[in-house]
């Protein structure tokens, strides 16, 4: 169905249609919108599914329904109002009668910048609370002290200061902070997806920067949070202390990587940090095994994706050894290793310059190659006399021969 037809559709039945929330906001970026959302005023419920009997439902406390529009799967929700009735997200009473109007839906929103609607077909901006400006001027305002109803909305607040690299307003910024006691106690799966979303940004530190002024990040991050004031020897690490390494690692991974795992890992390649004693610093002596610690405590508090925790741990372990390994078989062993992972050995080589200052070994340098290499080395090709571990001795000898054969070559080049 054409958006045109469902805009007549629904007139027809009484009713007004008007494109909201980020379609809105990113067309007035200057941005092609993902998706198209819509928001329907005037009708009922039992209207809508008689206009429109193949529509799916999905909203369980109001209704939202999704269908297809120019070729494309959009939601459809009725305007409505809400009352903060409990905690979370999911405390609050809902009314979405054929009164209720667009200002008031607009009302209910998170920020500016996402409470503005553009009327069906005529295309008029309804725009009360001045998100346009706000667009203008790069900064994110919440609407309303309901902005605290919701507490994952600072997360959102924090995660939009990153995506569009605008500025939080102070105002915004102590809503945020009224935010910290329910936010606590909100679902784990919801702070890990504004987390995944924080990290497709261009640069996710501006997220964790943003829920530290607001005093949420030791709430919500803790482990990220005890890095700062983990001072660093000065000569490795002119940016300061852990914390400042790690969202200058996080974000120089962002600009050449845009895979979600590989930022996840750099964020936390050097977490171990987090837990060093103040009488040892500026040294953190084992961070590397103290990490694995801590990010296996991360994911008791909060479950983490498994690909994330099982990547990430092989990144902290290894991430102290990679930059100066010379032992022939040990490089050997690291390099099937990471290539026995999920962990493509380009996404890794990411991680390892950026926090090596640019700098990368030999043997990662030409890793892709020398794998290449290894794996043409046949197991089954080992003396017959071999069983059981002695074949897989043979094999590790044999390619710890094609690594030396490989590097004296490039020397015999240079």
């Amino acid at each position: 169905m054409k958006e045109k037809e469902f805009v007549a559709k629904v007139a027809a039945s009484g009713g007004k249609v008007y494109l909201v929330g980020g379609a809105v906001r990113d067309r007035l970026r200057g941005v092609t919108p993902k998706d198209r959302d819509y928001c329907i005023t005037g009708i009922t419920e039992p209207q809508f599914v008689a206009a429109f009997p193949k529509a799916q439902k999905v909203g369980k406390s109001f209704p939202v329904f999704i269908i297809r529009l120019n070729g494309a799967m959009c939601e459809v929700a009725f305007a409505r109002r809400e009352t903060k009735s409990g905690a979370g997200y999911r405390g609050f009473t809902v009314a979405f009668d054929p009164d209720v109007s667009i200002e008031e839906d607009l009302y209910r929103r998170d920020t500016t910048i996402n409470a503005i609607a553009i009327e069906l077909p005529s295309g008029n901006v309804i725009d009360p609370f001045n998100g346009a400006v706000d667009i203008a001027d790069k900064k994110i305002r919440a609407v309303s002290d309901h902005f605290v109803d919701d507490p994952v909305r600072a997360l959102r607040a924090a995660r939009h200061a990153a995506e569009f690299q605008f500025e939080i307003t102070p105002d915004t910024v102590l809503k945020m902070n009224a935010c910290g006691r329910e936010l606590a106690l909100e679902p784990g799966e919801r702070i890990v997806g504004e987390l995944r979303r924080a990290l497709e940004t261009d640069r996710p530190s501006i997220f964790f920067r943003a829920l530290e002024r607001a005093q949420l990040l030791e709430i919500t991050f803790p482990e990220l949070y005890r890095m700062i004031g983990k001072t660093q020897p000065p000569d490795f690490h002119p940016e300061g202390d852990a914390f400042e390494h790690a969202m200058k690692i996080v974000d120089d991974v962002a600009q050449v990587n845009a895979d979600i795992v590989t930022r996840f890992c750099a964020l936390v390649h050097d977490i171990g940090k987090s837990v060093t004693p103040p009488e040892l610093l500026p040294h953190h002596y084992k961070h590397d095994k103290k990490g694995i610690a801590v990010l296996q405590a991360w994911n008791r508090r909060t479950t983490l994706p498994r690909n994330w925790l099982k990547v990430a741990t092989l990144v902290i372990e290894e991430h102290m050894r990679a930059p100066i390994l010379e032992h022939p078989g040990k490089i050997v062993d690291l390099l099937m290793k990471i290539h026995s992972s999920i962990l493509p050995i380009e996404n890794f080589n990411d991680i390892i310059r950026a926090d090596n200052r640019g700098l990368l070994p030999f043997y990662l340098e030409y890793a892709a190659e020398l794998i290449e290499k290894f794996l043409l080395v046949d197991g089954a090709a080992h003396p017959p006399e071999l069983q059981g571990k002695s074949i897989g001795a043979w094999l590790r000898a044999e390619r710890i021969k094609v690594f030396q054969a490989f590097k004296n070559h490039k020397e015999e080049l240079q």
